[in-house]
Formats: structure tokens, C-alpha cells, sequence
């Protein structure tokens, strides 16, 4: 094990958004290919707006991703005595003091400095103040340096500097006694061991005042990673105008979670012009000095063309358990119908989604009610039913019941009645699915098995003689 520690930190006030699951990502691939330890903490302190749904959510998207954690879940709610304990460290050395100042007191200190063309900061007033007012309410300020600059070396962005006169006295501690995100943070990773720190650059303007933190509490100042955003077509912050941003509703949307975390792993990080990574090919090519420092742009047709990818060349008996659930919403039951993997089979090579493989195998196993009347429209009535009788009696004396016996058997048809494969086989596909949009003829019918191919059409050719 390498001394290397990184952690994952979400806030569970909604589910795992695909900008949180690529910053995971990326700590864990960090941490897999250095033979470090990766930590999965939640950052609960916000009461009002965490809930467990969220907790759950997070955790459900975290396992689906296979991004498994070798610590945790934290949870900084069982820390406060921990924060507390530090913040009191803090004003005990006279490197924190209590401030008294109301909100209304401080809402006119900034409406002034804007007026003054002044940046809109704390001015210190309680800084100094050696009476305690008995009673009042009031929060605790970290005396932070005035003079001087605060630089750090982002492992993706280079050297940062923020000039400590830009940086007012952050609150540490609330009037009702709660800790505020940055001194937590700060608290937290350090009682962690955390050595590397990967996050959204977002978090960028926090880092100057955690670090002072760390340097005025004397711990070590981990290193910094801060990850572009991931923007929408328009170039927007990815929301939810911009379409699913949950790695639930990706996966409910019959995504697989190699495709998401190879699409993920490829938004700001590159490797070459490759661009699909297995699982262990992610792990042994990442290096965080290879992510971009631009902001990345969401692109779904390429998720969609990832997604294919993996299902085409998929293992046919996992797809057919993933693909489960999507069949359920349809109330197709596998039970009484052809082998789920058979199905798979002749479904994987043309899917993008298991959506939409699971829209298109319900022909299987409910038996069209209806058929593509527009499709059939465009054949003669008399065709269509010498077709399918034809064919029905064919089939009732095929030897051969593979692909290829079943394949020859309609090249045969077709010669022996001078028919063109079109008028033989879309008819064919109608009666055996109700539309035009299926597998081939053989995989069809070897799927379905012959007997039920046979009453299919039987079933259609009744349907188009009454027409």
C-alpha cells in the first residue's frame, strides 16, 4: 500500500450527479493505480437539506459504477465534537475570535463597500474587540493573515495565488454553534491522513482559506486537483434542462456502468486519441497530470455510442439479467417464452441502450395483437397470403432448425416461386413481431422455435384474409 489517501466528500442533498461520479472516478482510479486508499465521506452538516434518500442514492450510484470504497462512509454529523474541539484550539491561541456583528450591521458594511467600489468583505471590526457582550449572539471569525499571498501547486491548473488582502475573516463556527464546509473540510481531511484532494474547480476559491487553516492548525497541506466543470450543449453548467444528470436515471435509461465510466474517465482526461478503456486499462493509463484544464462538454450520441459498443460486445447471460428490470416495466414476463440469452443474442448487435433492447424483444414473448397495416399495405393481399402459407408449410417440414437451415429455407422460397427475398421475408417479420423493425428471419424463428413461428403466422395470415 503507498501512503497515498484520497477521498470522495458528497453532500446528500439530492442524488449523484455524473459532474460528482467522474470526480469519484478519478480519485479512485488515482488511488487503484498508486496502490492507495480511497475514502468515501458524506458531508452531512447541512441538516436541513441532507436527507438519508440522498445518503442512499449516493451509495446505489457509487456501487453501480463499481467504484468501491476502502473507507467509510464517513459521516462529518458524528464529528461535531471534533470541529468543536478545534475551533476552540483556534481562539485559545488568538488565531480565531468571537464576532458580534449582526446580520444587519454587516449587510450595510457590504452595501457601503460596494458604493465605495470596495470589495464587499468583512472589515474586521470585531477583530480587536476585547469586550464580550454578555448574551449576544455571535459567530467565530479565523483571523486570517492581511499581508502577504496564499499559492498553492494545483496538480491540474499549476501554481494558484490569491493575495491574502482579497480574503476576509472566515467564519468558522455559526451563532447556533454548527460548524461551517470549509473548516470542516479542512478538519476532516486532515484527520483522514487525506494526501491528495481531487475535486470540481468550483472549490478553487475555497482553497486559499483552507489552507490557511491547515497552516494556522499545524497540520500538512495536502495536494490539490481541481477537476474542470462538465457543461451542457450551450455551454452551460450540466443541469437537468440539459437532460439526466443522475447516474440512477442513466442507469434506468438501460446505460451500463462501464460505458458511464468510460464516457466519465474521457471528459477532460486523455490518453492518446484513445477512446474506450476497460476497467483495468483505466486504472493502469490514468494520471491525473493528463487531465485538461478546460471545461468539458456532455455529448450523449458519443455515451450512446460508447453504450453500444459495450452491449454488442457484452457477455450475452450478464446483459440478459441487467436487462430484466427493463422488461418488467413492460410487464413482459420471461417465463413462458424463449431463453432470455437466445433473445439477447439476436438483440445485442443493433442496440444502444437496454432500453431499447428490452422495447424491441416484447415481440418474444407477447405475440402480436396488431400488425404494421402501412408495411403489409404495400404488398398484395394475394401474396402476403400465398407468402405465408408457403412459408408455414415449409417450416412445418424443415429438417434443419439453425440460422443457417432456416436462412436456406427462404432462399429456397423465393426460387422455387420466383418471389424476391422482400416479399418473402417482411411479411415474415411482420407476422412474427406486428412490425418491420426486428432481428433477421432465422434468428427469429430459431429464437421463437418453430412451432410458435408457425402458429405466429398462421394467426397473421387469418388476420390478413379477413381484411
Amino acid at each position: 500500500m503507498s501512503e497515498l489517501r484520497v477521498r470522495f466528500a458528497p453532500s446528500p442533498t439530492g442524488y449523484l450527479h455524473v459532474g460528482g461520479a467522474r470526480t469519484a472516478l478519478f480519485n479512485w482510479l488515482l488511488a487503484r493505480k498508486q496502490g492507495g486508499t480511497f475514502i468515501l465521506r458524506i458531508e452531512d452538516t447541512d441538516v436541513e437539506r441532507s436527507t438519508k434518500e440522498s445518503v442512499d442514492a449516493i451509495l446505489e450510484g457509487m456501487k453501480w459504477l463499481g467504484l468501491e470504497w476502502d473507507e467509510g462512509p464517513f459521516y462529518q454529523s458524528d464529528s461535531f465534537p471534533l470541529y468543536k474541539e478545534y475551533v476552540q484550539k483556534l481562539v485559545d491561541e488568538g488565531k480565531a475570535y468571537k464576532c458580534y456583528c449582526t446580520s444587519e450591521e454587516l449587510d450595510a458594511k457590504r452595501n457601503l463597500a460596494m458604493q465605495e467600489g470596495r470589495k464587499p468583505k468583512y472589515d474586521g471590526t470585531c477583530r480587536e474587540r476585547t469586550e464580550q457582550p454578555v448574551g449576544q449572539p455571535y459567530v467565530i471569525r479565523f483571523r486570517a493573515p492581511q499581508g502577504g499571498v496564499t499559492s498553492f501547486d494545483d496538480l491540474i491548473k499549476g501554481t494558484i495565488t490569491f493575495p491574502n488582502d482579497e480574503l476576509d475573516d472566515l467564519i468558522i463556527q455559526r451563532t447556533d454553534g454548527t460548524p461551517t464546509y470549509n473548516f470542516c473540510v479542512v478538519i476532516d481531511d486532515a484527520s483522514m491522513r487525506i494526501t491528495t484532494v481531487i475535486r470540481g474547480d468550483d472549490h478553487v476559491n475555497n482553497t486559499p482559506r483552507q489552507v490557511q487553516l491547515y497552516e494556522a492548525l499545524g497540520f500538512p497541506v495536502p495536494q490539490f486537483a481541481h477537476v474542470p466543470m462538465i457543461l451542457g450543449s450551450d455551454k452551460a453548467r450540466l443541469s437537468k434542462r440539459h437532460g439526466a444528470t443522475s447516474v440512477i436515471a442513466y442507469r434506468d435509461m438501460g446505460f451500463l456502468p462501464e460505458a458511464l465510466n468510460n464516457y466519465l474517465v474521457r471528459l477532460g482526461w486523455s490518453n492518446g486519441d484513445d477512446e474506450i478503456f476497460s476497467r483495468d486499462e483505466m486504472v493502469q493509463k490514468f494520471d491525473i497530470h493528463n487531465v485538461g484544464r478546460s471545461a468539458s462538454v456532455f455529448n450523449t450520441e458519443k455515451l450512446l455510442w460508447l453504450n453500444a459498443h459495450y452491449i454488442k460486445n457484452g457477455d450475452p447471460e450478464r446483459l440478459a439479467d441487467l436487462l430484466l428490470p427493463h422488461l418488467s416495466k413492460r410487464e413482459v414476463t420471461t417465463l413462458n417464452g424463449p431463453d432470455l440469452m437466445a433473445v439477447v443474442k439476436t438483440l445485442q448487435e443493433r442496440a444502444q441502450t437496454l432500453e431499447e433492447m428490452a422495447e424491441r424483444a416484447v415481440f418474444y414473448y407477447n405475440a402480436p395483437t396488431g400488425y404494421d397495416d402501412a408495411a403489409l399495405a404495400k404488398f398484395d393481399k394475394e401474396l402476403l397470403v400465398a407468402v405465408l402459407d408457403t412459408v408455414a408449410e415449409k417450416l412445418a417440414s424443415a429438417t434443419e432448425a439453425d440460422v443457417h437451415g432456416i436462412d436456406a429455407l427462404f432462399k429456397d422460397v423465393c426460387t422455387e416461386k420466383g418471389w424476391k427475398m422482400g416479399q418473402v421475408g417482411q411479411p415474415t417479420r411482420i407476422a412474427l413481431s406486428g412490425g418491420t423493425q426486428a432481428p433477421g428471419i432465422g434468428e427469429i424463428v430459431v429464437t421463437l422455435g418453430v412451432e410458435e413461428t408457425i402458429r405466429r403466422i398462421q394467426k397473421a395470415r387469418e388476420y390478413i384474409a379477413q381484411k
